[in-house]
C-alpha cells in the first residue's frame, strides 16, 4: 500500500479549502483509516488505484452524485469506491465522514483466504448510500478508538479487517464477461494454499512451490501473482503473520515458541516483520486483546 498522504481519495480532500483532516492513520497490512469534515464542496475521483470505504458518521443529507441527483446521504448512510471506479460528488451543508482505504493487494489476498476464489474472477461492487447497520456501527467503534495509542490501534486494526471482511463477503461478484488468461488452474491453487498453511513453521523455497505445479521458478512466480494478486514471498509473510495473530489472541505461548510456530528465524525477525505489518510489536498485540 502506497502511503496515505498519496492515496487520490485522500489527496482529493485534503487539497480541498472546504475539507478538514481531523485524523488518520496507518493500520499495517495496506489499510488506513482517516476522518473527515467538510461543508460545501464538490469532489472528483478518477480512477483511484486504492478502494475506499466511506461511512457518513454525521450530516451528509445534502450530499449527492452528480449523475444520481436525487439521492441523497445521511447519518450511518456507506458508500464502497472501488479502485478505478469514477464519481462526481456535491456536497451541500455539514458532512463528517469516515473513510477505510485498502490496497488491491489485500483485496486479492481476501478473495484467496476468505473466499477461496481467484482474484481476477472477482470485482468489488460500486455502491451509493447503502444501509448496513452492523458496518456503520464499526465506524462508529473505529472513530471512538485512539489510533495513535499501542493497544488501541491494534483494535482498530482488528476493526478494519472486519469491515473489509464483511465487505468481501457482501459486495464482491464475479466479473462479466471475463475470460482468464495464464495464472494457475483452481486445483493448483487449493493444492498450494493447503500446503503453505501446513507449512508455515517450515522454510519454504520457490523451487518447492513451483515444483508443486511443474513449473520453473520464473514462471511459477509470475503465474502465482496472476492467481493470488501478490508475489508468493508476501502471500506467504502475510499467512505467517496472520496466524501470529491467531495465536497472540487465544494462547498463552511464549513469544519465542509463537516464532517458531510461524517460521520466523528468530524473536526478534519476528519482531521486526510483526510491527512492519501491524504497527505494533507482537507484545503489545497480545496485550490488547488481554486489556
Amino acid at each position: 500500500m502506497p502511503p496515505l498522504e498519496t492515496l487520490q481519495v485522500f489527496q482529493s480532500l485534503n487539497r480541498s479549502p472546504n475539507a478538514r483532516l481531523e485524523r488518520c492513520a496507518e493500520l499495517g497490512d495496506g489499510l488506513s483509516a482517516a476522518l473527515w469534515s467538510n461543508h460545501h464542496d464538490a469532489q472528483d475521483y478518477e480512477a483511484p488505484s486504492h478502494h475506499t470505504l466511506s461511512c457518513y458518521v454525521g450530516g451528509g443529507t445534502g450530499t449527492f452524485r452528480r449523475d444520481q441527483p436525487g439521492t441523497k446521504g445521511g447519518p450511518d448512510k456507506l458508500c464502497i469506491l472501488p479502485a478505478e471506479h469514477q464519481s462526481a460528488w456535491v456536497i451541500n451543508g455539514e458532512i463528517r465522514l469516515a473513510h477505510v482505504y485498502f490496497s488491491p493487494e489485500q483485496f486479492a489476498l481476501g478473495c484467496v483466504t476468505l473466499l477461496d476464489r481467484e482474484p481476477r474472477e472477482l470485482q468489488l461492487r460500486e455502491n451509493t448510500f447503502l444501509e448496513d447497520a452492523r458496518q456503520a456501527h464499526r465506524f462508529h467503534q473505529l472513530i471512538g478508538l485512539n489510533w495513535h495509542e499501542p493497544a488501541e490501534r491494534l483494535l482498530t486494526s482488528s476493526l478494519a479487517h472486519e469491515m473489509l471482511s464483511h465487505t468481501l463477503l457482501s459486495q464482491v461478484g464475479m466479473r462479466e464477461g471475463l475470460r482468464l488468461k495464464g495464472g494457475l488452474a483452481a486445483h493448483q491453487r487449493r493444492q498450494l494454499v493447503e500446503y503453505i498453511d501446513q507449512q508455515l513453521a517450515e522454510p519454504i523455497s520457490l523451487g518447492q512451490l513451483a515444483g508443486m505445479c511443474a513449473l520453473s521458478e520464473y514462471h511459477f512466480a509470475r503465474m502465482f501473482r496472476e492467481s493470488f494478486g501478490l508475489p508468493p514471498h508476501q502471500y506467504l509473510l502475510a499467512r505467517r503473520v496472520n496466524r501470529a495473530r491467531e495465536l497472540l489472541r487465544s494462547s498463552s505461548l511464549p513469544l519465542s515458541e509463537i516464532a517458531l510456530a510461524c517460521g520466523f528465524s528468530s524473536a526478534s525477525h519476528f519482531t521486526n516483520r510483526f510491527r512492519q505489518a501491524m504497527g505494533a510489536t507482537p507484545g503489545e498485540y497480545r496485550q490488547a486483546f488481554l486489556a
